[in-house]
C-alpha cells in the first residue's frame, strides 16, 4: 500500500508523520559525562521488553483540532529556552494538538545535571484558540525546535525542527525548510500486505552549550514495535549547516527491510512531466534527483518522478560513499514561486563516516496530486542485520546545501537537466510528424567536458530494458553549456512494464567521463502528457 502522506501546508510536518510517543525513563545523575552510550544501554534494556503503544493524553479540544488552528500555536519569542544564556542557540517547543497525540520527553544536559524540561503553556502564543485552561493541565511537549543567528547576527531563525515519528528537518544560511530527515524506517513499500512501520523518537537529551561553543548536541531514544535505537547528533550550523549522526539500532524482532540514513522529499512536476492544467510555475519540486557516490568510485544521477503509482527502485552498493536527494538547478526562473521559494530549499547529502558494508539504496516514488505531501524516499537498507538485540552501528554526516556542483568530483561530469518529449520526424516540407516513440535529452557540463572542447568527442554507454529500444542516438555539443547532449529516441514495447535506461560518457579508453545517467519510465507514461 501507499505510504500515508503527510500534510506540508507549513513547516511544522515531515513525511509520514506519526504521533511521538512518552517517554519511558527518568535519568537523574550530577555526573558531567553523558553520551551515545548512557542512551545505548536504555535502548538495550527496552529492547528486551515487549513494546508498549504510547497512549493519547490530548482533550477533544486538542485532539480533534484542524491544521489551521494548529499552526495558530506558535512559541513565545520572550520564552525561548536559554534566552538568558550567553550562547548563539535558542529553543522552542511544539505544542501537542491534532495528530501529535502523546508527549515527548525532552530533558536538557546541563553542566552538573540532567533536568526535565518542563512543559508550560506560557511558553505558547495560542492566537484566538478558546478552550478551557484545565485542558493544558496535562499536556506535554510535541517536539521542538532549534534557533541560532544564521542570516543576522541580532535575529534567531529557526534552522532545526524536530516533530513527528523520528522526522526531522534542518537549513543553513538563506534557506528554507524543504526535505526532511528521518532516523529509522521498517518494512517501507516491501508488498501490499505488509504494513510499514514508522519508529519514534521517545525521549531527548539536548546539551546546553557552553560559551563560545558553536555546535548542539542533541541525543535521541527510539522505540518501535520492531525496534528501538540510540541517536546521537550534533548540529553545526553555517552556510551549509551539516549534522553528523551516529545511531547505535537493536531489533526486537525480524523485519523485512530495515531502513537507515533515510531523505524524504517532494517532486510534483518538472518540464519532463508538466502538469495536467497550466501553471505559472514551470516547476514544483523539493528536490529533482537521487544522487548515488557508490563504494566502486561510480557517480549515478536519477532524476525524480511523480509516477501513477508507486515506484521502486533500487542500487546494490557495497560501502557506499555518499547518496543524496538534490536540487539541482536552483535559478529562480526555474521556479518563478515568490512564496514557497523552492529555489532556496537545499539538497541533503549523505556523507558516510563508516563502513557501512554490502546493501541497497532504495528510492521510492508516490503518486501526490499536490505539493503539500511528500512523495519521496530514500534510504539504506544494509544486506546483514545483526541477531536480536546486538547493536547494528551507524555513523554519517549530513550536508544540508544549496551548493550542489561541490558534491560532484571536477573530473566526472555531471547530468545538468533531462528533457523529454514525444518523439518526431521531420518531412521533406519541415513539417514535424509524431512518430509515437519517447525523445529524451540528456545534457552533461563540467571541467573536465570544457577542458576536452568540441572536437574530442566522447563516445557513449547506453542500455535499456529488452521490452524498450532505442531507435537511434547521437551526441551533440552544446555551446551554451561547454557539454554534450545526448539524444535519443526511444520506443516502448510494453506500456505495462516499467523502462529502465542508463547511460553515460566515456573517453578513448573507455573510461567514465560522466556519472551514470540512471532513468526509469514508469507504467503509463508511454505517451507524453
Amino acid at each position: 500500500m501507499p505510504y500515508p502522506l503527510a500534510n506540508r501546508s507549513g513547516r511544522s510536518f515531515n513525511f509520514f508523520s506519526h504521533v511521538v510517543a512518552i517517554g519511558l525513563f527518568i535519568f537523574s545523575t550530577s555526573s558531567l559525562a553523558f553520551s551515545l552510550e548512557d542512551v545505548a544501554e536504555k535502548a538495550q534494556t527496552l529492547v528486551k521488553q515487549d513494546y508498549v503503544k504510547p497512549q493519547s493524553n490530548l482533550p477533544a479540544a486538542f485532539s480533534q483540532m484542524q491544521f489551521a488552528d494548529y499552526m495558530k500555536i506558535q512559541p513565545r519569542a520572550d520564552k525561548f529556552h536559554w534566552n538568558d544564556q550567553q550562547i548563539p542557540f535558542r529553543l522552542a517547543f511544539y505544542h501537542q494538538g491534532m495528530h501529535f497525540k502523546v508527549p515527548v520527553k525532552i530533558n536538557e544536559i546541563l553542566p552538573n545535571d540532567i533536568t526535565e524540561i518542563s512543559y508550560d503553556p506560557e511558553n505558547f502564543d495560542f492566537g484566538d484558540l478558546t478552550f478551557e485552561k484545565a485542558n493544558t493541565a496535562n499536556l506535554g511537549y510535541a517536539g521542538f525546535r532549534v534557533l541560532y543567528p544564521i542570516n543576522k547576527a541580532d535575529k534567531y531563525d529557526e534552522i532545526m525542527s524536530v516533530l513527528g515519528a523520528s522526522y526531522f528537518r534542518v537549513i543553513g544560511e538563506d534557506q528554507v525548510y524543504g526535505l526532511s530527515g528521518r532516523g529509522m524506517n521498517i518494512d517501507t513499500a516491501v508488498a501490499d500486505n505488509i504494513e510499514e512501520e514508522f519508529p519514534e523518537f521517545r525521549e531527548f537529551w539536548i546539551q546546553q552549550p557552553q560559551p563560545g561553543e558553536e555546535n548542539l548536541v542533541i541525543y535521541a531514544l527510539l522505540d518501535s514495535p520492531s525496534a528501538t535505537g540510540a541517536y546521537r547528533f550534533d548540529l553545526q550550523p553555517g552556510t551549509d549547516t551539516v549534522l553528523d549522526v551516529e545511531a547505535k539500532v537493536y531489533l526486537r524482532k525480524q523485519v523485512h527491510e530495515l531502513g537507515l540514513a533515510t531523505l524524504t522529499s517532494m517532486f510534483l512536476y518538472d518540464g519532463r512531466q508538466p502538469p495536467s492544467q497550466h501553471n505559472f510555475r514551470p516547476q514544483i519540486h523539493d528536490s529533482n534527483g537521487l544522487a548515488i557516490h557508490a563504494g566502486n568510485g561510480e557517480r549515478i544521477w536519477r532524476p525524480l518522478n511523480n509516477p501513477d503509482g508507486v515506484s521502486v527502485s533500487t542500487w546494490q552498493v557495497e560501502n557506499p560513499k555518499g547518496f543524496g536527494l538534490l536540487q539541482r538547478g536552483r535559478e529562480f526562473a526555474r521556479f518563478q514561486e515568490l512564496d514557497d521559494l523552492y529555489h532556496l530549499r537545499p539538497s541533503g547529502w549523505i556523507e558516510t563516516k563508516s563502513d557501512w558494508g554490502k546493501g541497497r539504496i532504495k528510492l521510492i516514488e508516490y503518486r501526490t496530486a499536490d505539493e503539500t505531501n511528500d512523495n519521496i524516499g530514500a534510504f539504506w537498507i544494509p544486506d546483514n542485520l545483526p541477531p536480536l538485540g546486538k547493536p547494528l552501528e551507524l555513523s554519517y554526516r549530513i550536508h544540508w546545501t544549496l551548493d550542489e556542483p561541490s558534491l560532484t568530483d571536477p573530473d566526472i561530469a555531471w547530468v545538468e537537466q533531462t528533457l523529454r518529449s514525444a518523439g518526431e520526424d521531420k518531412q521533406a516540407n519541415l513539417i514535424r510528424d509524431l512518430d509515437e516513440t519517447i525523445l529524451l535529452q540528456v545534457d552533461f557540463v563540467g571541467p573536465v567536458l570544457t577542458e576536452r572542447g568540441e572536437y574530442r568527442i566522447p563516445a557513449t554507454q547506453i542500455s535499456i530494458s529488452e521490452h524498450a529500444k532505442i531507435l537511434s542516438s547521437h551526441l551533440r555539443y552544446n555551446t551554451a553549456t561547454k557539454g554534450w547532449r545526448l539524444i535519443m529516441r526511444t520506443q516502448i514495447n510494453d506500456p505495462d512494464k516499467v523502462v529502465e535506461m542508463r547511460a553515460a560518457l566515456v573517453d578513448e579508453n573507455q573510461q567514465p567521463l560522466s556519472e551514470t545517467w540512471s532513468y526509469q519510465i514508469p507504467i503509463g507514461f508511454a505517451e507524453t502528457r
